[in-house]
């Protein structure tokens, strides 16, 4: 593993003080994850490091709705020094790190809310930093971006072992060698034939992250940038307004939402070539992703074809290219803006009304 690079978040001269805490004292690495990625396990290990090897004292908790996988999950560690104690368990609002998983959250959720001024930034994506610094709309930062589904791939690994690699880069005051000792561990009592892979993966996120800092608009004495303030998420409902008991107002499968944050980096690609308009895909596809279409087959009667899939409603479960008899149906990785860039929509009236 190289030395790591200056990220932003410093030790002092004797190497035991956390000089990037905040005000309060404490150091917050926040992980923004959907479920199934391994971000409640990362958050364990890097917490478990912290405490038993660093000798500092630390903290760890998730936050998660239901418990599948694509569902939204945030992780939480809090440090501190030994001599200090933590007693609050609240979520991480001022973190100067931030962690995500996975780049379509950066277009679905405020994955940059709270992060400190010249805070860290690190981002699971093929896409330079310098690029990715524009789309997060953020001021004074370190961002760093790591393609972790490429080494999780090509380690047989999971996502969480390359992301926690460069994690590391931006909490230098816990020894690397010190997660991969805790890593080693946690692996090694229950699939010790998986230790291996997970420390090259975890060693090439730590190597192959590439950092750059900007100076944006913002000064340590002042509040976050616009997009960098705390949110929190307040009820939806008081006891003087709330609807009368069972009845849903917010169905989490309407024609508005979009599931592309659900899927973990990997969709279908269709073939029209290849298709029989069989239609198996169709009737074994949770979400209703396939877009048909009649078209006149010279017998004066309209036909059944597939024109292609609405990724705006495709969790990636990829149970289509499972079932596909013909090749039509194959597995790809999904680059940035590819599913927006192929999608055929299922109501085009929905994009009608959206442009007026």
């Amino acid at each position: 593993m190289t030395p790591p690079a200056d990220t932003g978040a410093p030790v002092d001269g004797d190497g035991r003080a956390i000089a990037g805490a905040g005000p309060d004292g404490f150091f917050g690495v926040r992980f923004e994850s959907i479920g199934g990625l391994g971000a409640h396990l990362a958050g364990q290990i890097l917490a478990e490091s912290g405490v038993l090897c660093a000798g500092l004292n630390g903290s760890h908790f998730s936050s998660y709705g239901s418990e599948k996988k694509g569902s939204p999950l945030q992780s939480y560690v809090r440090f501190c020094e030994a001599g200090r104690e933590i007693r609050r368990s609240d979520p991480i609002e001022r973190p100067q790190v931030v962690v995500v998983f996975h780049q379509a959250l950066v277009a679905s959720g405020n994955v940059t809310a709270g992060l400190v001024p010249y805070g860290t930034i690190i981002l699971n994506t093929t896409v330079d930093p310098g690029e990715m610094y524009g789309k997060l709309g953020i001021g004074a930062a370190t961002v760093g971006t790591v393609d972790a589904l490429a080494i999780s791939v090509e380690e047989s690994t999971r996502v969480n072992t390359a992301m926690m690699g460069a994690a590391a880069r931006a909490c230098p005051f816990i020894d690397p060698e010190a997660i991969r000792k805790t890593l080693a561990g946690r692996l090694g009592h229950r699939y010790p034939e998986l230790v291996e892979a997970n420390l090259r993966s975890f060693d090439r996120g730590y190597d192959e992250i590439r950092f750059k800092s900007f100076a944006g608009a913002s000064t340590g004495a002042e509040p976050g940038p616009s997009g960098q303030e705390p949110v929190r998420v307040a009820p939806s409902y008081g006891y003087l307004e709330a609807p009368p008991g069972g009845v849903i107002l917010q169905p989490g499968s309407t024609v508005v939402r979009n599931l592309s944050a659900s899927r973990e980096g990997f969709v279908a690609q269709f073939d029209p070539g290849k298709c029989t308009d069989c239609g198996i895909c169709d009737a074994v596809c949770p979400d209703i992703c396939f877009v048909w279409e009649v078209e006149p087959d010279g017998l004066g009667e309209g036909a059944v074809h597939l024109s292609g899939i609405d990724y705006h409603y495709c969790k990636g479960c990829l149970k289509c290219t499972e079932q596909c008899p013909t090749g039509a149906l194959t597995v790809i990785r999904e680059e940035d803006g590819w599913a927006e860039a192929n999608r055929i929509p299922l109501y085009p009236w929905l994009e009608t009304e959206a442009a007026l």
